[in-house]
């Protein structure tokens, strides 16, 4: 069985490497191409793992005061949400499951009146639920106790209608009543604490009440309208909740994928736009390893007519020119793995460094919420450029090897 590639064509392969006096040029360009590729790829690495960290980054702030997943009931209000979140909490990789009435309604202090989002929660399940990623600025969120209307706010919605610790509010909540319309009910609360959930949607529209208080605004008694958990994986969490809803008769489910689906998508968007467009680069480099090896096919006519008429067959000269272009591509996605996967791990060293020197901040903290540049490697994204990369820079040597192995010794060598 005949190897597939000779010791003899990899020797003249790597031998039109080294560039003569007189095709410096073709050299220069083949460095070109090498760099070229290893920018190219260390760029849609980087760039990739930043994204990865910013949906890293979005995915903790909009699951910070909210959980991953829900159950409820489709036809009403839960009434025996104790027994449900019994149920809930029972299922593998469940860490707690907690209650909350969800209603949409105005606050209203001395000065404005802003749209809210109230949520009444059961503090005690909710600190287990999510109470290490609540990030109070003020107060306790074990402040709020039932018939003690007490009310946790957003900072930017405290900061908007002037309230303070001790302050009073009033919501203004749209009731329905038996006939299919709504009365508006009004209701003094005293602020007992603010949170920063670091996402603007959070931190200027939701307030939160204790869940007593909030069934006793609804008329619901003891029912409340869903028992939501929190799982030990939130990557977990709609298989989770697919088989809750399997087991449990007549629930309802929904998980933080289909409720934030939105802001996902957008980033997933804007992943695949910045690698088609970092893509790029790696084909211009592609094009210059087809044109230097065009180039070299040119200079070298003769060489290869000679090893032609020597005994070699065409398919020994593509290989020969397909290692000249292989060495180049592939070295150029091995240097572009090594940097970019290096750049990538150190992104939040090398940033506040840059910053330091140049003197400007890249995000400044007064008008973006992440004020840092989040980096998350994920070697699958490597493999995936890496594999492409290779397969790009391989098929670039297709068509020059292919040319060359047309030489027809003959006619090159008439006039020499």
């Amino acid at each position: 069985m005949r190897p597939m590639l000779r010791a003899h064509e990899l020797f003249v392969g790597l031998r039109y490497l080294r560039a003569k006096r007189r095709n410096r040029f073709v050299s220069f360009i083949s460095l070109i191409s090498l760099l070229g590729i290893a920018l190219g790829v260390a760029a849609l690495i980087v760039i990739l793992s930043v994204m990865n960290g910013f949906e890293a980054e979005l995915r903790t702030r909009l699951l910070s005061l909210s959980a991953h997943g829900a159950v409820g009931y489709a036809e009403g209000p839960v009434t025996d949400w104790r027994g449900l979140a019994a149920d809930v909490e029972a299922e593998p990789g469940v860490v707690a499951a907690a209650p909350v009435i969800s209603m949409e309604g105005m606050v209203q202090s001395e000065r404005s009146l802003e749209p809210v989002l109230v949520q009444g929660i059961d503090p005690a399940a909710e600190m287990r639920l999510s109470g290490p990623s609540i990030n109070m600025v003020e107060g306790r969120i074990e402040a709020l106790a039932p018939g003690q209307r007490g009310i946790v706010l957003g900072r930017l919605l405290a900061y908007d209608i002037g309230a303070r610790l001790g302050d009073g509010v009033v919501l203004l909540i749209p009731r329905p009543v038996g006939d299919g319309t709504l009365e508006p009910v009004l209701e003094r609360f005293t602020l007992k604490g603010v949170f920063e959930a670091g996402l603007q949607e959070l931190d200027e529209g939701l307030a939160l009440v204790h869940v007593a208080d909030a069934a006793r605004i609804r008329d619901l008694g003891d029912a409340v309208d869903t028992v939501r958990f929190r799982a030990l994986d939130v990557m977990e969490a709609p298989s989770i909740a697919a088989r809750i809803a399997a087991r449990v008769p007549g629930v309802s489910t929904t998980d933080w994928t289909i409720e934030n689906a939105s802001y996902f998508r957008a980033i997933r968007i804007e992943k695949m736009m910045m690698s088609l467009l970092l893509s790029l680069i790696i084909g211009v480099a592609a094009f210059n390893i087809v044109a230097s090896l065009v180039m070299v096919v040119t200079d070298k006519t003769t060489d290869i007519a000679v090893l032609r008429t020597l005994g070699m067959e065409p398919q020994g000269v593509v290989r020969v020119f397909f290692v000249q272009g292989a060495v180049i591509g592939w070295f150029g996605v091995v240097i572009g793995v090594l940097l970019g996967v290096v750049l990538a791990i150190n992104v939040p060293v090398i940033v506040p460094a840059l910053e330091r020197l140049f003197g400007f901040q890249i995000m400044p903290g007064d008008v973006y919420y992440v004020s840092r540049i989040p980096s998350q490697l994920e070697w699958a994204h490597v493999g995936v450029i890496a594999a492409a990369a290779f397969v790009l820079t391989s098929l670039a040597t297709l068509y020059p090897a292919r040319r060359a192995a047309l030489v027809r010794p003959a006619v090159a060598l008439r006039y020499e």
